[in-house]
This record gives C-alpha cells, sequence and structure tokens, in this order.
C-alpha cells in the first residue's frame, strides 16, 4: 500500500498512443501503448515494472520521465504535474529524474571520455558549479560506483559491459537526483556482472536516499531489488503488490504465469510449482482483444471476459488485481479452468 505522507510520483490515467503507418491513402492505424495506467511511488521505495517485451514497460518509462509525451493523464511530481511545464521548467526539473539505460554502451558516446560523460549533465543542468566542482563531483560518483580515478580520461570502448554500465550510474547520480529510472539495465550483463551491478544500486540507493523505478522483463531480477512489484500486460496494469505477496500469493493469472519462469534452487520445491506456464503470443497493441487484454491466453477465461474490461480493485492480500475472476482462480483452481474449458 502506498503511504499518501510520503508519495513522491503520482501518475494518473496515463495514455500514450503512437500513429503507425498503413501505407498509401490508408489512415494510420493507432498503437496504444500505455492505456489508462494510474500508481504512486512513495519517497525511498524500488518500484518494479515487470511484463513480457512489447508490453509497454519502456514506453511507460519514457511517459513519467517526459521523454516522449503522453496523450491523456498526468505525471505529478512532487506535487505539480510535469506535462503542464514549461521546456525550461522541466530542464530544471530534470536534475532531479534521471535515468540509466539498458544497453550500457550504445547509452554512452563514444567520442567522449568517461570525466566528460559523467560531468556532461552537469553542464547542462547545474550551470552554477564551476569547472572545479564539477570535476570534483565527476570524482565523487566515480568513487560510489566503484571506478578508479585514473579513468577518468579513458573512453567507453575501454571498458567491459558491468564498467561502461557503472559510467552510466556514475552519470545518472552526478545531478544529484531524487529519482532514478532504471530501464532494464541489466539485460544486456552475464549474470554474475548483473548480481553486481544489482548490489551496487541497492547500496547506491541507501547510501543517497535515492528512489528507483526499476523496468525489466525478469521477475527474479525485479524481486532482488523491489519493494513493490507492478505487473504490465498490453499497456495496462494486471496487477501491483508489495514484493512477498505477488510472489507468495499471485491473483492475476498473468502474474501466476510469469512465476513459472523464475527459477527454483529447491529440485523438490521446482517439482511442486504447478503454476500454469503462458501459452501463445502477446495479442498486438493495434488490435487488442475485447474485454480483459488477457482472455486470449488465459486458461480461466469465461464469456463474460470477453465483455467486460476487468477495474483495478483489491484483492484480500492487500494488492490491486485487474481480473473478474481472481476469487475463483485462488479458491481453486482446477475448478476455474474445468468451468473455462465448459
Amino acid at each position: 500500500m502506498s503511504d499518501p505522507a510520503g508519495v513522491l510520483l503520482n501518475v494518473e490515467n496515463l495514455t500514450k498512443r503512437f500513429a503507425i503507418d498503413a501505407g498509401l491513402f490508408r489512415k494510420p492505424a493507432i498503437l496504444t501503448a500505455v492505456n489508462d495506467v494510474s500508481f504512486t511511488v512513495n519517497r525511498g521505495e524500488t518500484l518494479g515494472i515487470v511484463g513480457e517485451s512489447g508490453c509497454g514497460k519502456s514506453t511507460l518509462g519514457r511517459c513519467i520521465l517526459q521523454l516522449i509525451p503522453p496523450d491523456e493523464g498526468k505525471v505529478v511530481w512532487m506535487g505539480r504535474d510535469l506535462t503542464e511545464l514549461k521546456k525550461e521548467e522541466m530542464r530544471r526539473t530534470r536534475q532531479d529524474l534521471q535515468i540509466i539505460f539498458q544497453d550500457p554502451l550504445a547509452s554512452l558516446n563514444p567520442r567522449m571520455t568517461v570525466g566528460e560523460i559523467i560531468s556532461d549533465p552537469l553542464r547542462t543542468l547545474r550551470p552554477d558549479m564551476s569547472r572545479a566542482q564539477r570535476r570534483e563531483r565527476v570524482r565523487e560518483v566515480m568513487d560510489a560506483v566503484g571506478l578508479l580515478p585514473e579513468m577518468v580520461n579513458r573512453y567507453p570502448h575501454e571498458f567491459s559491459g558491468g564498467q561502461a554500465q557503472r559510467i552510466g550510474i556514475a552519470r545518472a547520480l552526478a545531478t544529484e537526483p531524487k529519482l532514478i529510472l532504471c530501464d532494464e539495465p541489466v539485460s544486456a550483463l552475464d549474470v554474475s556482472i548483473q548480481a553486481q551491478i544489482l548490489n551496487l544500486l541497492a547500496d547506491l540507493k541507501e547510501e543517497f536516499g535515492l528512489t528507483l523505478i526499476f523496468i525489466s522483463h525478469d521477475l527474479s531480477v525485479v524481486r532482488h531489488v523491489s519493494d513493490r512489484i507492478l505487473v504490465l500486460y498490453l499497456g495496462r496494469i494486471a496487477e501491483l503488490a508489495d514484493s512477498e505477496t505477488l510472489y507468495n500469493a499471485p491473483r492475476h493469472p498473468y502474474t501466476r504465469a510469469l512465476l513459472t519462469a523464475v527459477p527454483i534452487a529447491d529440485p523438490i520445491r521446482a517439482r511442486e510449482h504447478s503454476i500454469e506456464g503462458l501459452e501463445g503470443e502477446i495479442p498486438s497493441p493495434i488490435n487488442p482483444p475485447s474485454g480483459c487484454f488477457f482472455r486470449t491466453r488465459c486458461p480461466y477465461a469465461i464469456d463474460r471476459c470477453a465483455q467486460v474490461v476487468p477495474p483495478l480493485e483489491m484483492a484480500d492480500t492487500g494488492s490491486e488485481v485487474a481480473c473478474i475472476r481472481w476469487e475463483d482462480i485462488v479458491a481453486d483452481p482446477d475448478a476455474a479452468r474445468t468451468r473455462a474449458r465448459n
């Protein structure tokens, strides 16, 4: 549950559409990447956003940071609606809102040294700082992320993927932000390096009092870092709950299916792991199913699921779930599945 007194970010009914060229003399198709999404982020927490590729995670993140403008809804940051800010006001606000990108090397300018890359946002967003102050800040954040001072004049191609991501993290930290959006920050890294970066982010969160939004397609990674988790499917919220509740008592069929992809080290528990897996492909967001978007892949779907768009409502665990059958599924999954077949 969110704490109204500690809410740092409030996303209200956010929607983002893209016009897709359908060919000569044809009306463009409309792709709804984010569909009426609302949630809050509390000060000092990590909110995980998880879902399959193409579900709208990264688009949602970019709309929150105003890197792309949403078509509808509000993004209220510390009481101010970012969608209504003028260009100069938004520029001043950006020092509080930073991002870590998925591909560490692709996100770094190959013609700039490490020192130039990290100090670049300071030159743009902190014009009050002197050159000496910028150099000192670069040294501080390099030390914080585990980069040696002598690396300051090297170029990105001289670093491994994990080291390059540390440079990206240092760049995000340079302006002393309040919130950092991490967009799949470890998906391009080896598993052993992933753990190092995740532990680094957890340490930096505590050291600097950061608030994080952590986007990933991997529920096991999200669980490691998140206080609460938002499950996104085809641009809509399927479930929102604290991390332990989501893993131990999932309510939405999509969440239950995603959990089958999470490896279980204990072989006995792995054999007992009977939550249903996903079948079929995610539908096109240009022409989504009627009613519940997940119904075409859901083993519990009944006729009413095609007629009703399920609202996001409170479940018995305190989580929020968008499914009209979650109570039946939790009470008796086999009976709920049998009713769906009939």
